[in-house]
């Protein structure tokens, strides 16, 4: 048995001791998102801090907990406050909880995450559909020893957001009148936003909109064999040629405010997903 394998297992006897949910679907809220988890019925929660292995957010709007109920129809597992890179966390403690949301069943993750916006046609409040992404965080989760019970040692990246659930999540966007976008994701480091030049550079590569998260879940739970939906809340505009100065507040506003749109699309998108 691998160590990583070992600490899922630690993780996931702790969890067991709390809750005997078996998940189908695995959710990760982002920035200004956590209000999906107040949804979530006939509910256990868990603190970050009883669950071995799981690191302590140091942002004071993710709330550190594992939450494990129903909604939409499924049985799920939600985390209410992620990890991100900047805070200095390895990549292996970012993504550590994806490993353990598989183990616990999970064969789907929803990721979701508040981004800023460079494609012109977008506008602060409106929901992104990531289709593909881009990793510019400088380091991949899958690097060192592959646990080969885990998944395979170089996995297909091809398709890492399910083209299923991709075209779901638009139909259903467009039924419940939410104005959603579908495209390319980049992550960078951060914590900094970024500079004009630095704009221009991504969006000239591909990039539709910019983050600090999801990419290193998704390469886990892709390496893991779940199927992924990633959405996300366009909180900013980031044109270079109208820069203006990022107030995180007005972003975490956005967010709060555009979170009712997302979590429509995200109930109807559980009740009629194939979680298989």
């Amino acid at each position: 048995m691998s160590d990583l394998r070992a600490k899922i297992d630690a993780a996931v006897a702790a969890i067991r001791k709390k809750s005997s949910l078996e998940p189908t679907v695995a959710i990760i809220l982002g920035t200004g998102l956590d209000r999906l988890a107040q949804a979530i019925e006939k509910k256990t929660v868990i603190s970050y801090r009883n669950i071995p292995g799981f690191p302590k957010p140091t942002l004071a709007h993710h709330v550190g907990e594992l939450v494990l109920g129903r909604l939409g129809g499924r049985s799920v597992v939600a985390m209410n406050g992620r990890f991100h890179f900047y805070e200095g966390y390895t990549m292996a403690e970012v993504t550590f909880p994806v490993r353990v949301m598989k183990a616990l069943g999970a064969g789907v993750l929803v990721v979701s995450n508040a981004c800023g916006g460079m494609n012109p046609a977008y506008e602060p409040g409106d929901v992104f559909i990531i289709d593909d992404h881009i990793n510019l965080l400088g380091a991949n989760p899958l690097t060192g020893p592959n646990d080969d019970s885990l998944g395979p040692r170089f996995p297909d990246m091809c398709a890492p957001y399910d083209p299923a659930l991709v075209a779901l999540a638009q139909r259903l966007a467009l039924a419940e009148g939410v104005r959603a976008h579908k495209g390319v994701y980049v992550a960078v480091a951060g914590p900094n936003l970024e500079t004009r030049a630095e704009y221009r550079f991504l969006r000239a590569i591909g990039a539709d909109v910019v983050g600090m998260s999801t990419v290193p879940e998704v390469l886990v739970a892709v390496h893991s064999g779940m199927r992924v939906l990633g959405v996300a809340v366009i909180t900013d505009t980031c044109l270079p040629d109208a820069l203006k100065p990022a107030n995180i507040e007005e972003i975490i506003r956005v967010a709060n405010e555009a979170e009712p749109k997302l979590t429509r699309v995200l109930l109807r998108v559980l009740k009629e997903m194939d979680a298989r």
